[in-house]
Parts: structure tokens; sequence; C-alpha cells
């Protein structure tokens, strides 16, 4: 680990593997400047062979207050902190670490702010209750868009995934916890799910639902006004965005869910700080030359 990350009384930053791409580093420091705390925060690539070095540096070195974890460490952390809240418990999976305490008492305690970030974004975009969701993928981002859908009311969810078989007792025990009843559909038998969805949520890579775009777009009867929220932001519009809108559905950029889930973070990075989230949200949005929703 490098042993000074930035001048700030206080430290924070994103860790992952790749993690030239993130744009947390420019929301945060939006935001930290925007509510006048001085807050060093960087982006440090930790795979999970240097996770745990990475966690006692943490525990050793002042100043820290929080951790934005992104992949492929997300379960890992869950295992390595002190204490876990929901819904991070539930899914097993941690995007946010929040440090308290000095030195031997300080403690690092897991949360998920990614099911805020999904949750934020559909509500920002209109949606006040779900009935009839779909999820694309089956991973740690998908097991946090369907707690944000049963924060929103969905009692049943549909998940189109390539392996079925490798999925299916993590996602119905998650299920389970969240009181969702969750369908899991092999990806090439998913068309009628996504068209019947009043909201669906990609968590798929870059490009991950371009097949499933021009399956959509060869179906000249297609219709849909649902919400598409698709976490891959980069290229944007994905091909299924453009498809979606075109078809007259509304598509939520995954812009939106990486902001949401990073107000969260800083409101739980300095909860002494009085913090106004319209102008964290501004600040944030600005940062990345984005528009706000």
């Amino acid at each position: 680990m490098p042993p000074e990350l930035g001048a700030g009384r206080f430290r924070a930053t994103v860790i992952g593997s790749p993690i030239g791409h993130s744009k947390s580093p420019r929301l945060h420091a939006a935001a930290y400047q925007a509510l006048g705390i001085d807050c060093a925060y960087s982006a440090l690539d930790v795979d999970e062979h240097r996770l745990p070095g990475f966690v006692d540096e943490v525990r050793r070195s002042p100043g820290w207050r929080g951790v934005s974890v992104t992949m492929p460490v997300k379960a890992a952390m869950a295992r390595l902190v002190d204490d876990i809240t929901d819904p991070a418990r539930v899914l097993e999976v941690v995007n946010t670490v929040v440090v308290t305490g000095t030195g031997s008492d300080r403690v690092l305690t897991g949360h998920n702010t990614d099911v805020s970030g999904v949750a934020g974004a559909l509500v920002a975009a209109g949606v006040q209750r779900v009935e009839q969701a779909t999820v694309l993928g089956g991973g740690a981002t998908a097991a946090a868009a369907i707690a944000a859908l049963a924060r929103l009311g969905a009692a049943e969810c549909s998940v189109l995934v390539r392996r079925p078989a490798a999925v299916a007792g993590e996602l119905h025990r998650l299920g389970g916890e969240l009181g969702v009843e969750i369908g899991i559909v092999p990806w090439d038998e998913g068309v009628r799910s996504v068209r019947a969805a009043d909201v669906l949520v990609s968590t798929l890579p870059p490009r991950g639902a371009d097949g499933l775009a021009d399956r959509l777009r060869a179906d000249a009867h297609f219709a849909t006004t649902g919400r598409l929220l698709d976490v891959a932001y980069d290229p944007w519009p994905s091909a299924l965005a453009s498809l979606w809108q075109q078809r007259g559905g509304t598509m939520i950029p995954g812009l939106d869910m990486l902001i949401q889930q990073a107000a969260e973070q800083v409101r739980l990075f300095f909860p002494e700080v009085r913090q106004d989230r319209a102008q964290v949200l501004d600040a944030m949005y600005d940062a990345v030359g984005a528009a706000r929703h």
C-alpha cells in the first residue's frame, strides 16, 4: 500500500481491480468540497489477494473515515469487517466500509449502499411502487437490485441468468430473506419476462445485453411503458437502453445509481456533518458533467 493517499485531515478511498475507470474520486471530492469537509479521497487497485493487507493498513493508520468497495472484493470484504448492517448482512456483500474509533478501538462496519442507489435512481425516475420486475444477471449487483425492488414493494421478481444452476441456491435464499418470490429464467428464454416488466434492471457489464436488445429489436410489435435501469453507464446509452426508449419506455442511466449510492456513502462517512442531500447530488452530477434526473 502506498504510505500516503493524499493531503487531508481525513482519508477515504475506493478499492477494486481494475479501478482506473472509477468515477468515485470525482464524485466524493465534489461532495466534500460542497460540504466543506477536509477529506482526501483516492482510488487504489486492490484485489482479493491484497485485500487483507489493505484492511490491516486501515486499522493501523489514522484519519480513515471510509472505504468504497467495488468488484471483485465486495463479498470478501463482508468477511473482514467487524460488524455488518442490513441489507449487507442479508446480501453477504459489502460495498461501503465505515471506520470509527481510534487505535485499538477502531471498528470497521460494512454497509451496502448499492440498494439505496438502485432504489433512489428508480424513485427519482418516478417509480413509486413496483409490480412486475425483471433483473438481468445473478451477481452481487443483481442481489442489491432485488433488495431495492423489494424495498419498493415487489413481491415477485424474474431473474434472467446464463447459468441457472450456479446461482439458483443463493438467489432463492436471498428471496426468502427478503420476502420476494424469485423466478429464475434461463437467458435464452427471457424475452417474455423482459417484455412484461414494469421495471427492468440490467446488472450486466457493458454490452452484456446487446444480444437481448437484438432479439427485442427483431420483434416489430415490441413496445413498453416500463422503466429500465441499466447499471453499465459506459458506453451510454447501451443498445438495450436505446431500444427501450425507442419503443416507448423510460431509460435510467447507471450513473444515476452510482451517484445516489455515493451520496449515501458520504452521509455514512461523515454523520456528524449536516448534509443537504440535494446539494450533494447537484455537486456530484456537475462533477461528471451529467444532467440530474
